[in-house]
C-alpha cells in the first residue's frame, strides 16, 4: 500500500467503548478481551475521551485505590480525530507532531468509523526499499532501561515515565531468563488486578532478541508475525544495547518521507527560476502530455478523451465515450456549485477552478480544471473541451509545507504561529461554552550562562531535554510550544479552576529542576513562569500572553524557581485556598497544630470513658481554623500522612502525660483519614507514636469511616488485623450512613461502633431514626461491640439512649472540645446530666 492512500483503509473498524463510569480495572479487561489497544468513553452517544495503553503510563500504582477509580479520572481528553480521508502519509506527520499513537477515524458527518493506530501506519506505508538499506541499529536513540526482578510496578513504570520509554528490560531473579514489561502488559496487569506483584513475576519471557546489523524491513516483519512490538537489540560482545519499537521505524520513514518532499520542492523551486520561454515551452508539453482532456458535446454526451485522461481517472475510452460526465462526480459539490459552472459557461464560455471527481477504483481525488466553450459557425455551443490535472500530490505539499511551519525545527514543538492558532480556536470555544483558560509563559532562569559557558550546542541539548519534560508534564490536550530561544507557553483548555492551573505549573517547576547530565556531570536548571486566566484576565490572545509574560517577570523577580498568578481581581476565596495550601505546607515545621480533646462518658458510671483529639489549626494570620477547612487542602497536597502521622504522636505523649500525673487511664481516639488508612506506612507511624510515648497500645484508639473500611472490605480487614495485633483498638465512625451489614461488620476485627450525630439529632422528629439508633445499639450488642452515640446535645437523647443500654455518649451537653490542661478538671468527675459530681 502506498503512503498516498486514505487512512479509511487501513483503519480498525472495532472500536471498545465504555462509560465514564466505569472502573480502570473494568476498561482494562475490554481492552484485554478485545486484544486491542484502546477504549473509547462514551457519554450521551459522544466520545468524551479515550484510555490507552500508553495512559497505563499514569497510573500511581502505590495507591491501592487507584485501580477502582472510575476511567474519566485518568483518561485522555479530548480525543484526537483524523478525517477518514486524510492520507495516511498525513497522518504519520500528525503521529508525530502530537505525539500520541491513536487516532479516532471519523467521516464527513463527525460519526467514528474506527481507530487507527501509529502501527497501522508503519504496516502500510510502501518504504520497504528505505528499510532494506538501513539496519535497526541506525535508529536507536531511547536509553535502555534494566530494572531489577524485585523491583515493585509501581518503581518500574516511574522509571518508565521519567526516562520517557515505553518498556524497560527485567533482569532474572534466578534461571527464568530476561523479561520484558511494556504498555501493553501494564494494562494486563491492571486488568488481572495484579500491579502489588513483583515485576519479575509479571514481566513477559522470554525476551525476543535480534543482532544490531538486522534490517528495518527484516525487523517490521518480525514484530508483525510475533504480533509484538519491542525487540532488544544484542551487539557481539556487549549484550543488549536497546530496545526498538515500532515508533522508531515510523519515525525512520517519516524522516525518508520528508526527504522527497524537500527534493520535491527544490525541484520545483529550480523549475521556477527558468526564462519565460522555458516555462512557456513546458505549460505546453504538460497540456498536451500530462493533462487529461475531455471533449463533450452539446448533448451532455463524452465524445473523446486523450491518453493523460486514462491515466488519470483509470477509465478507458471505450468505457467513457457516449456516456454523461456525471459517471466522474463525486458527490462532495451541491447542485449549487454546478449551476455557477454553468452560468459561467454560459455567459463568458469560459471556467476554471478546483473540483473533486472520482476515478474509477472510487477514490475521490482534486483536480484543477478549465473548461472552454467551442461555438460553431453560428456562434452556439457546438461541444465543451474540458482539461485537468491531478494535484493530489500539489495539495499534499502544500498542506506539508504548512505543517512544517507551524513546528519548531529544534524542539518539535508547536511554534508560535501554531500556539496562536489553537489559543484563538480555545478562546472561541471557551467563549461558547463559558470556561476557563490557563495560559503559562515559561522562561528559562540564567540559560545565557549555558550558552555563554558551555556553547551552543550544549544549550540546544537542554532545550530539548527541557521540551521533553514539558511535554510529558501535561495533559494530551494541552499545548507546549517554544516561541524561540528559552522561551515556552503552555495553554490549557477547559480549566475547571485556577488550582489546575497551579498543579501544572507546579509539576512543570519539579520536573524541570531534576538533574540531567551534561560533559559527564549532573547538571541543574530551573524556571520561572507567569500564569494567566480567561476571562479573568483578558479575553485575547495578546492580552492573555501579555499578562502572563507580566506574571513571569514577577517570579523571576521574587527569586526564580517559581510561578506567579497575574490576575489581581481573582476570586478572593481561591487566592485564600492557595495561600493556605501553601502555609499548610510549613505549618508542621513551624508547630502551628494543636490538639483539643472531646470527652466520652460511660452511660452506667457516668464518668469519662475516653476521649477524641480534635486538632486545630493555629494560623498566624487567619487565626483558628478547623479541620474541616484545611484537611481536604492537605489531601489535595499529599499532606495528610505527616499531619496524621503528627496527631498520633501528639494524642500518644498527652495521654501518656496525662496518666504520669496520676489521671485515671483511659483510651485516646484518633481519627484515620481514608488515604492515611491506605498508605503503607500506617502500621510503622502508629509503632512509632506508642514507643516514642512509652502509651499502652490498649489506651488508643482508631477511629476509621465506614466508608472507607467497607470499600474493600477483604483488604481493610487484612490492614485491621495487623492494627490489633499490636494492640490497640478499633471503631467504625459515622456509623449507619453508609452500606454495611451484619455480614460485613463480623468479616472486620473492630471493637466499637459510633453512631453518626445526624441520627441523634434527628430522633425528636423522626421515627425512622429512632429505629435507626435502636437497630444500631442491638446490631452492637448482638456482635459483642460497644456503641457510642456521638452528637448528644439534650436530656432526653440521654434517657432514651440509657434506656436502650447504649454504651457511651458524646456530645456538646457533655463538654464541647477542650485543651489538654482544661480537661483535667473533667477526670474522676460523674459527667451524666443530672448525676451529682
Amino acid at each position: 500500500m502506498t503512503i498516498d492512500v486514505p487512512v479509511e483503509r487501513i483503519t480498525q473498524s472495532q472500536i471498545v467503548y465504555c462509560s465514564p463510569e466505569t472502573c480502570l480495572y473494568k476498561a482494562a479487561r475490554e481492552i484485554q478481551k478485545a486484544y486491542c489497544s484502546s477504549i473509547l468513553i462514551v457519554d450521551d452517544g459522544k466520545p468524551v475521551g479515550i484510555w490507552t495503553e500508553r495512559d497505563a503510563l499514569q497510573i500511581d500504582y502505590s495507591d491501592p485505590d487507584a485501580l477502582d477509580a472510575p476511567i474519566s479520572k485518568v483518561m485522555s481528553t479530548p480525543v484526537k480525530t483524523v478525517n477518514r480521508k486524510t492520507p495516511v502519509s498525513k497522518v504519520g506527520i500528525k503521529f508525530q507532531g502530537d505525539d500520541t499513537r491513536h487516532y479516532l477515524v471519523v467521516g464527513d458527518d463527525g460519526k467514528a468509523v474506527g481507530i487507527v493506530t501509529q502501527t497501522d501506519v508503519i504496516l502500510s506505508m510502501g518504504a520497504e526499499h528505505f528499510l532494506t538499506i538501513r539496519d535497526v541499529k541506525s535508529v536507536l536513540e531511547r536509553p535502555l532501561l534494566k530494572v531489577p526482578g524485585t523491583s515493585t510496578v509501581n518503581e518500574v513504570v516511574e522509571k518508565m515515565r521519567k526516562n520517557g520509554i515505553q518498556a524497560a528490560v527485567v533482569e532474572p531473579i534466578a534461571d527464568e531468563g530476561m523479561g520484558i514489561i511494556t504498555e501493553r502488559d501494564l494494562v494486563h496487569l491492571v486488568a488481572d488486578r495484579r500491579t502489588q506483584s513483583p515485576v519479575s513475576e509479571v514481566a513477559s519471557r522470554p525476551l525476543l532478541t535480534i543482532p544490531q546489523d538486522t534490517t528495518l524491513l527484516q525487523a517490521r516483519e518480525l514484530l508483525e508475525i510475533r504480533s509484538i512490538r519491542h525487540v532488544a537489540i544484542v551487539a557481539k560482545g556487549r549484550g543488549i544495547i536497546g530496545l526498538l519499537t515500532f515508533s522508531d521505524i515510523l519515525k525512520s520513514i517519516q524522516y525518508e518521507y520528508l526527504q522527497r518532499l524537500e527534493a520535491t520542492l527544490r525541484f520545483r523551486d529550480e523549475k521556477l527560476q527558468l526564462t519565460d520561454k522555458t516555462l512557456s515551452m513546458a505549460h505546453k508539453v504538460i497540456e498536451t502530455s500530462a493533462d487529461g482532456i475531455m471533449v463533450v458535446g452539446s448533448d451532455g454526451l463524452i465524445k473523446s478523451v486523450n491518453p493523460a485522461f486514462t491515466t488519470v481517472t483509470g477509465y478507458k475510452a471505450e468505457e467513457v465515450i457516449g456516456r454523461n460526465p456525471r459517471i466522474l462526480n463525486s458527490g462532495r459539490h451541491e447542485n449549487e456549485y454546478f449551476s455557477h459552472m454553468w452560468d459561467s459557461l454560459n455567459s463568458t464560455g469560459f471556467w476554471q477552478g478546483e473540483i473533486w471527481n472520482k476515478r474509477k477504483t472510487g477514490e475521490i481525488y482534486p483536480q484543477w480544471m478549465t473548461i472552454n466553450t467551442i461555438l460553431d459557425e453560428h456562434g452556439l455551443p457546438q461541444s465543451y473541451s474540458a482539461i485537468f490535472s491531478d494535484i493530489t500530490e500539489r495539495k499534499q505539499s502544500e498542506e506539508d509545507i504548512k505543517q512544517l511551519a507551524y513546528f519548531d525545527v529544534l524542539t518539535g514543538l508547536p511554534n508560535r504561529r501554531l500556539f496562536m492558532d489553537r489559543l484563538s480556536m480555545a478562546l472561541a470555544n471557551a467563549q461558547r461554552h463559558e470556561q476557563h483558560i490557563g495560559v503559562m509563559f515559561m522562561d528559562l532562569d540564567l540559560f545565557k550562562r549555558i550558552n555563554d559557558s558551555l556553547g551552543h550546542a550544549v544549550g540546544d541539548r537542554v532545550l530539548k531535554e527541557i521540551s521533553g519534560r514539558l511535554a510529558r508534564s501535561v495533559r494530551e490536550g494541552d499545548t507546549v510550544a517554544r516561541l524561540g530561544g528559552d522561551e515556552f507557553t503552555v495553554l490549557l483548555p477547559e480549566v475547571a479552576e485556577i488550582g489546575d492551573v497551579v498543579k501544572a505549573a507546579r509539576r512543570a517547576i519539579e520536573d524541570i529542576k531534576k538533574p540531567f547530565e551534561l560533559e559527564g556531570k549532573d547538571f541543574y536548571i530551573t524556571a520561572s513562569i507567569g500564569i494567566s486566566i480567561f476571562p479573568e484576565d483578558g479575553e485575547t490572545v495578546e492580552a492573555l500572553l501579555e499578562k502572563a509574560d507580566t506574571a513571569m517577570y514577577r517570579a523571576k523577580d521574587a527569586g526564580r524557581n517559581s510561578y506567579q498568578i497575574y490576575s489581581p481581581t481573582m476570586n478572593a476565596r481561591s487566592i485564600e485556598k492557595l495561600s493556605m495550601e501553601e502555609s499548610l505546607k510549613s505549618a508542621l515545621k513551624r508547630e502551628e497544630f494543636d490538639l483539643n480533646y472531646q470527652v466520652k462518658i460511660d452511660m452506667t458510671t457516668g464518668h469519662m470513658s475516653g476521649v477524641e483529639a480534635l486538632i486545630r489549626w493555629r494560623h498566624p494570620k487567619m487565626g483558628i481554623i478547623m479541620p474541616a477547612e484545611f484537611l481536604p487542602l492537605a489531601e489535595d497536597a499529599g499532606l495528610i500522612a505527616p499531619i496524621g502521622n503528627w496527631v498520633l504522636k501528639a494524642a500518644c505523649r498527652q495521654n501518656k502525660d496525662w496518666q504520669d500525673r496520676g489521671m485515671p487511664p483511659v483510651g485516646v481516639a484518633v481519627n484515620i483519614s481514608n488515604n492515611q488508612f491506605w498508605d503503607s506506612g500506617l502500621l510503622d507511624g502508629i509503632k512509632q507514636a506508642l514507643d516514642e510515648s512509652g502509651l499502652d497500645a490498649r489506651y488508643l484508639e482508631l477511629e476509621l469511616t465506614e466508608e472507607t473500611v467497607m470499600r474493600k472490605v477483604e483488604e481493610a480487614s487484612s490492614i485491621l488485623e495487623q492494627i490489633k495485633n499490636v494492640g490497640v483498638n478499633v471503631s467504625i465512625d459515622n456509623f449507619g450512613t453508609g452500606y454495611s451489614s451484619l455480614s460485613h461488620l463480623k468479616r472486620l476485627p473492630i471493637d466499637l461502633l459510633k453512631i453518626d450525630r445526624s441520627f441523634i439529632n434527628d430522633m425528636a422528629g423522626s421515627q425512622d431514626d429512632v429505629a435507626i439508633v435502636s437497630t444500631i445499639i442491638r446490631m452492637g450488642q448482638s456482635l459483642n461491640l460497644k456503641v457510642v452515640a456521638e452528637g448528644v446535645e439534650t436530656e432526653e437523647q440521654v434517657a432514651f439512649l440509657k434506656e436502650r443500654k447504649c454504651d457511651e455518649i458524646q456530645g456538646y451537653l457533655i463538654s464541647r472540645p477542650v485543651s489538654a490542661e482544661n480537661l483535667i478538671s473533667l477526670f474522676d468527675r460523674n459527667l451524666l446530666p443530672g448525676a451529682t459530681a
